[in-house]
């Protein structure tokens, strides 16, 4: 068992998400920066699609029983019963306190543990939507989590699975979208910086920057959107879909973000400069 005990921005349950649902109306969801999920579970030796929480802010929990636990994503001051510690992987005891700071960089970490937490499934998976009200609701102090029992080995792994780093601009590598000649010039998305707004969470992420100029500016009837897409409201700023999106948006989808740049995209702060770099987008790694 785990005992929520602070919760100082948000902490949900998020796994690999419930892809293929979009016929109804629910989107894919999923942990925001998948990447860093998965090397969570890769590094306690649970399959990827294991659940964890996905935290924003200082959050902290006591756990009640021995536990194998992994810290991934944006690199938060870890500390143990008040103690501070470098490690990402790392066994603690009945009782112990995990405590979780903001981190200097980065939004969203992962705290994983040994054989996932276990959360009633909805429409196969143990998701929070924040849009759709699907899976679990947001954690608040005094809950408690059951976890799954543990399978297999304990992995041997490195001591820092997938943290990130401060970086002065973050790249984001996009492929062409489906209606990229609504655009004046279908290259000025990547010519041009981008900052992130204000406007920002799992649904999606609005840039600021020199508005696009839209070659074509009557409406377009709502047609089906898949994370990472990048859409062009009439007023020109560019919005990054999230994993929490509508599944039809009305906007034209002017460029689609690779799955590594959709992990990007969950770590950056308001504020943060970035840029577009054209991409070809693997059918295998297209996202629903």
């Amino acid at each position: 068992m785990i005992e929520v005990l602070e919760v100082a921005g948000s902490a949900l349950v998020q796994d690999t998400g419930r892809p293929g649902h979009s016929h109804l109306g629910v989107s894919p969801s999923g942990a925001a920066d998948r990447g860093a999920l998965v090397a969570g579970n890769r590094a306690v030796g649970n399959p990827p699609d294991a659940a964890a929480l996905e935290v924003i802010g200082a959050f902290s929990v006591r756990v009640h029983r021995d536990l194998l636990v992994a810290v991934t994503g944006a690199a938060a001051p870890l500390m143990l019963d008040g103690v501070p510690t470098a490690a990402r992987v790392l066994a603690v005891s009945s009782g112990t306190v995990i405590a979780l700071g903001t981190p200097r960089w980065g939004l969203r970490t992962y705290l994983v543990v040994r054989g996932g937490l276990d959360v009633p499934p909805v429409l196969g998976s143990r998701s929070t939507d924040v849009l759709s009200g699907l899976g679990p609701a947001p954690l608040a102090v005094g809950d408690r989590l059951a976890t799954l029992p543990e399978e297999g080995d304990v992995p041997t792994s490195d001591a820092h699975p997938q943290e990130v780093h401060p970086t002065p601009l973050v790249m984001l590598d996009a492929a062409i979208g489906p209606r990229a000649d609504w655009l004046a010039e279908a290259d000025e998305l990547y010519r041009r910086p981008w900052r992130v707004s204000t406007l920002a969470d799992r649904v999606g992420l609005r840039l600021e920057g020199e508005p696009l100029r839209r070659a074509i500016t009557r409406e377009l009837p709502s047609e089906g959107v898949v994370t990472g897409s990048v859409q062009v409201p009439p007023g020109g700023a560019p919005v990054i879909l999230g994993p929490d999106h509508p599944v039809t948006g009305g906007y034209p989808v002017v460029a689609v973000l690779t799955p590594s740049a959709c992990d990007a995209v969950a770590q950056l702060r308001p504020g943060t400069t970035v840029r577009f770099r054209r991409a070809q987008r693997p059918e295998s790694q297209k996202r629903t």
